[in-house]
């Protein structure tokens, strides 16, 4: 393939490849374009940057470069640097960090342009849905604004209303990026292990997602339900109501909740809302979500927290959430209790079932690893440092010795971040290790609590059960196909540590049922 021209043809979006590499030399990233064109397209696209935006772009570090691209090229690379910042198994930490400030940066649309959405999606004139419609956004981003309205029955709503055509903008310029990261496979050997066209399909599937405003509107809801039913003194939480006979694809109504933003400390203070107290109710309500729901807010930063005069915190945007499955949440559990009892053998155990990795390439430079990383915080006691430093930092070791992590531990990870950043500002001496302990505590007790144990082992018979009943039959099935010349006999050891590890835990599991 000659160069980026042969592909260009395929797009409509000619402009929109030339603006994009315009952006990668005015921020110095010569080296990239040089790999996507041909020398003659390079010189003359270089040539197009005055030496002055040259010259600007050079007092900043290649990471913040990299976030200043992102802005400058709109929605679809916004969104794209904001959904890496989650992984930071597949970018380095400084990159993260930068990724994580990415804002958008564009005018709300004309009043015209919302009031002809809000009726095209709700079929019915903006007068006859609502009471009133307040023209002006009080919120606005690439992907949507959200105007205040009062439904016919007197209740006050935040219609969110995506921007028209954005989904047809993020769909080309996706085309786009698929097409710049097939060319970097071939032409950067050293770039496959990152699979940029991989990447660039989960970031499609996640965004494609998130523009369908249903799926915000089911997670606001299970949001929630959780915390409507949950009944104990220690539910401090509060979520919008959904209003669903006005949320459509493109039209999300959620209740309409005053409270002050829970970074004004001054605010705060005016109203005799104690800054040490709602960091304490803050921290509590993430780790309910996380070890009690296993359904939990994954973008907890200042302008998605709102605090209430009863001193309860309001959740708001509901479309970046971390599911944890039972299973994964007493894992979580029994991994933290691990580090701070640093212990190096628990600790490695509750990685290997977190990642279901059975095997492990170089146990004895791992134990190693765990080792150094339990020795330091033996120095200075785990308490004195920050959750998320811990985790990341033992991220850092898993990533390195080839563990398979699911997406929910890096999202837990990010939001652990984001969250200890607004406890810092609220109470800087708040020790979040103290904080989660109960949770932790009742995370491993269901575990071992005899109903459980008796359930568990219980599933355990009746698939061992199953797996008896069917094994006589798939044997002589398998038989009769050996001696029809229809099935060939692989006796490789492949896959086998797998099942062995799994029948291990399964008789463990049984065996202690009857000792007990």
């Amino acid at each position: 393939m000659n160069g980026f021209f042969n592909i260009k043809g395929k797009y409509r979006s000619i402009a929109r490849y030339n603006q994009i590499l315009k952006v990668l030399l005015k921020y110095g990233f010569e080296d990239l374009v040089r790999h996507l064109e041909e020398r003659k397209t390079f010189t003359f696209f270089r040539r197009l940057i005055p030496k002055k935006r040259k010259a600007h772009a050079m007092q900043f570090t290649k990471w913040e470069k990299m976030r200043l691209v992102c802005e400058e090229l709109g929605p679809t690379f916004v969104k794209f640097g904001q959904i890496l910042s989650n992984r930071p198994d597949l970018i380095p930490f400084e990159l993260v960090l930068e990724f994580e400030k990415l804002q958008d940066k564009v005018p709300p649309m004309r009043e015209s342009e919302a009031i002809e959405m809000v009726e095209s999606e709700l079929e019915g004139k903006v007068d006859n849905l609502f009471a009133w419609f307040e023209s002006k956004p009080f919120a606005s981003a690439s992907v949507a604004q959200v105007h205040k309205v009062t439904l016919k029955n007197g209740k006050r709503a935040a219609l969110k209303i995506q921007r028209p055509g954005i989904k047809e903008i993020i769909i080309e310029d996706i085309k786009v990026m698929y097409a710049v990261a097939e060319v970097l496979e071939r032409r950067i050997p050293s770039i496959k292990s990152f699979d940029p066209i991989g990447l660039v399909k989960n970031f499609e599937i996640s965004i494609i997602k998130e523009l369908d405003f249903i799926n915000e509107s089911i997670n606001a809801q299970r949001f929630y339900n959780n915390i409507v039913n949950d009944s104990g003194q220690d539910q401090f939480a509060y979520s919008p109501k959904v209003y669903q006979d006005f949320t459509t694809e493109r039209i999300l109504a959620l209740e309409f909740v005053n409270g002050i933003k829970i970074d004004r400390l001054g605010r705060l203070k005016e109203k005799d809302l104690d800054p040490l107290l709602l960091a304490k109710r803050l921290s509590i309500t993430f780790f309910k979500q996380v070890f009690e729901y296993g359904f939990f807010h994954a973008d907890p930063h200042p302008g998605n927290l709102l605090v209430l005069p009863n001193r309860h915190i309001c959740y708001l945007d509901f479309g970046m959430m971390g599911s944890i499955l039972p299973r994964d949440v007493k894992l979580f559990g029994e991994l933290f209790i691990a580090i701070t009892r640093k212990d190096v053998r628990k600790i490695i155990t509750s990685l290997q079932d977190i990642s279901n990795t059975p095997v492990i390439g170089d146990m004895r430079e791992l134990e190693f690893d765990i080792n150094e990383f339990v020795e330091k915080y033996y120095v200075r006691d785990v308490h004195d440092h920050e959750m998320s430093t811990v985790l990341l930092e033992l991220k850092d070791i898993i990533v390195n010795h080839g563990f398979k992590v699911p997406t929910h531990f890096y999202l837990f990870a990010r939001a652990l971040v984001t969250i200890e950043g607004v406890i810092r500002k609220l109470d800087p001496d708040l020790d979040q290790f103290e904080m989660v302990r109960p949770f932790l505590s009742k995370s491993v007790s269901r575990k071992y609590n005899p109903i459980e144990m008796g359930r568990k082992v219980l599933n355990s018979i009746y698939e061992m059960t199953d797996y008896m009943e069917a094994f006589p039959r798939d044997l002589k099935n398998a038989v009769r196909k050996i001696n029809k010349g229809q099935i060939e006999v692989d006796l490789t050891h492949k896959g086998v540590d797998a099942v062995v590890h799994t029948m291990h835990r399964i008789t463990k599991q049984v065996v202690t049922a009857f000792i007990m």
